[in-house]
């Protein structure tokens, strides 16, 4: 039996572009998790192996940061903060040092890492836990990732935070082929790695899908959907499109909720974006019995306003 109210937004062409972005992001994420944890793997034996300070624990437990800052650090401490710097791409800007714990840079590369990227990391353990935007940001902005042009992960940067901050939950035709020409370009960039060829093939088959003739129900004997990979075809069932569907609005949700409780981040854009998606929210009937949790949370955020 189909899905009513999936059917119901996927005939919104502007939805679907929406949706399979979002899904072309996890493809890449996917793509880049073992390469990023070997390289920062790397790195850090390097880092480790060139400066013997780095190999002293810390000796202070008041090595934390304090907000988004980090002060009065221990000798070894300081010299991870330095050496952090040294190698930031863009060390003047803002360094969300209150996704580290401080102690942990010498025995976890992980750790090291979440230096380089966006706010929201502190309770990440690895790079299995990290959204696209945590891994593109990595590369991005950490000087050991050398190969190809930061530019490519800049711009898929760029299009990541118009799709994820979009009140509308659409996207139009336009768009998208400025995002599928950031992608190719990404993908291209990083040919060495040798998942990415298939992460390439993986996005033209997302981009070139007409999810709202896909969705099936479990008894469906319909035909199936035609990728564009002339060799064979795929059936999409309405279960794993609503699947893409959650973990693209749960990467919303996580990221616009944090944002929210932290006064200090929080801004206009944040509180715009979390009413939209409440709203949208409880305008479906599913998403809002799936999201019922984050739902309340919320509505209680709206109440205090």
């Amino acid at each position: 039996m189909v899905r009513e109210e999936l059917a119901v937004r996927l005939n919104d062409r502007e939805y679907k572009n929406w949706l399979k972005a979002g899904r072309c992001l996890l493809i890449v994420k996917d793509g880049l998790l073992t390469y990023t944890d070997q390289q920062m793997r790397s790195f850090h034996t390097d880092l480790l192996n060139q400066n013997s300070v780095l190999r002293s624990p810390c000796l202070s437990s008041s090595c934390k940061p304090r907000g988004n800052k980090l002060s009065s650090a221990c000798r070894p401490c300081s010299e991870w903060q330095k050496v952090i710097l040294m190698h930031h791409r863009n060390p003047d800007g803002s360094i969300n040092w209150a996704n580290c714990s401080p102690p942990l840079w010498r025995t976890d590369h992980w750790e090291l890492a979440k230096a380089y990227m966006p706010r929201g990391q502190a309770q990440v353990r690895g790079a299995d836990q990290c959204d696209a935007s945590a891994l593109l940001n990595l590369i991005n902005y950490c000087k050991w990732f050398c190969a190809g042009d930061p530019k490519s992960a800049r711009q898929v940067i760029q299009c990541r935070n118009e799709l994820m901050h979009s009140s509308e939950f659409r996207v139009k035709d336009e768009w998208m082929k400025r995002y599928r020409t950031a992608l190719q370009h990404f993908v291209q960039q990083f040919s060495h790695i040798p998942r990415m060829a298939a992460v390439g093939r993986q996005i033209e088959n997302m981009l070139a899908v007409d999810l709202s003739i896909c969705v099936f129900g479990e008894d469906a004997t319909d035909s199936a959907c035609m990728l564009s990979d002339s060799t064979r075809q795929q059936e999409t069932s309405a279960e794993m499109v609503s699947q893409w569907e959650a973990a693209l609005l749960q990467e919303m949700l996580q990221e616009c909720l944090h944002a929210t409780a932290d006064s200090e981040e929080a801004n206009a854009q944040d509180g715009e974006l979390l009413r939209s998606l409440g709203g949208f929210l409880r305008s479906n009937k599913d998403l809002g019995e799936r999201f019922s949790t984050e739902l309340q949370t919320i509505t209680e955020l709206e109440a205090r306003e």
